[in-house]
């Protein structure tokens, strides 16, 4: 949905690459993942052959991002060292005819900057955010949530890059879902002004099931003007004592446009265990190495269940 006004847009830039920085928040705790995270970040569990926040980084990459800051915490060193060189293992791996292996992510480390800030404490994805204004400064910046995975073409955030540039204003991803979930997520209220985009009125955080009046809630994918910083250093702690990115939205829309794009492609929540687990199963469907045994495993599960 909202493919036109992409596609609009990308007639007009197809050229020149929006010149915009990333932020990706990788901080928290992935308390529902332990016993694993408590040695090993969410972020850097397995999605098929590759962590998590490799995914996310390549997105940002492909659409043309190439200052990438990511928001780290305690015990993420290891996403530090997961973008980073390694000689030793470089030279066992080329020694015996395996170098191949991680081509890929030396290609990718070639076409970004990627630096890193700690967030000492969790207090929540817009604080996250705000840790990284000193690396974003005065420039416009994408928002990357580190175990939100989106799948399209084009990517997410270079949709809402192009349409953050065509409007001149920050815009966000959402998608829509079955309204008893909606209190799990941001949900956001507007007017549509073309097909699949719309002009922000409203936007809450988890809101309760009472409250709920959309189905549109957001995604974990965001284009924002650096005017956002400024909003979330005003704004107080919300729900939780932490300070919520949407709360930082609902404050922008006080002084200028924010729209939402209905995003059509699939965006999986790695942070959970159920959303981590269906997004394995769909890569591996749709992959040349993995599809054929992953559908005589099903076939075989269908006519043995595993009983537990």
């Amino acid at each position: 949905m909202g493919n036109n006004v992409v596609q609009s847009v990308i007639k007009s830039d197809n050229v020149r690459r929006w010149l915009m920085k990333a932020v990706i928040p990788a901080a928290g705790l992935g308390t529902r993942f332990l016993p694993y995270t408590k040695s090993q970040p969410k972020e850097m569990l397995p999605v098929l052959d590759k962590p998590a926040i490799q995914y996310v980084v390549e997105e940002a990459v492909e659409a043309g991002i190439r200052d990438i800051t990511i928001i780290t915490g305690r015990g993420k060193r290891a996403i530090e060292d997961h973008f980073d060189s390694s000689p030793e293992l470089e030279l066992y791996l080329r020694d015996r005819g395996g170098s191949t292996v991680l081509e890929e992510l030396a290609d990718l480390l070639t076409r970004a900057r990627i630096s890193y800030v700690r967030q000492h404490a969790p207090l929540g994805n817009g604080h996250a955010v705000l840790c990284a204004e000193s690396a974003v400064g005065d420039d416009s910046f994408a928002v990357l949530l580190g175990d939100d995975l989106t799948f399209g073409r084009p990517p997410c955030v270079a949709s809402l890059a192009r349409i953050h540039r065509k409007f001149g204003a920050s815009s966000i991803a959402v998608q829509r879902v079955s309204k008893r979930l909606v209190p799990a997520y941001g949900m956001v209220v507007g007017e549509e002004v073309e097909k699949g985009l719309f002009r922000v009125s409203r936007i809450e955080e988890k809101p309760r099931s009472n409250k709920v009046v959309s189905n549109m809630v957001t995604i974990g994918r965001y284009a924002f003007t650096p005017a956002m910083f400024r909003h979330l250093r005003k704004i107080r702690p919300g729900r939780g004592g932490e300070i919520w990115l949407t709360d930082g939205i609902r404050s922008l829309l006080h002084s200028e446009d924010v729209y939402a794009w209905e995003f059509g492609g699939r965006r999986f929540d790695v942070g959970t265990k159920e959303g981590w687990l269906m997004a394995n199963v769909e890569l591996a469907w749709g992959h040349p190495d993995f599809r054929k045994k992953l559908r005589e495993l099903v076939k075989r599960i269908q006519s043995q269940p595993v009983r537990g």
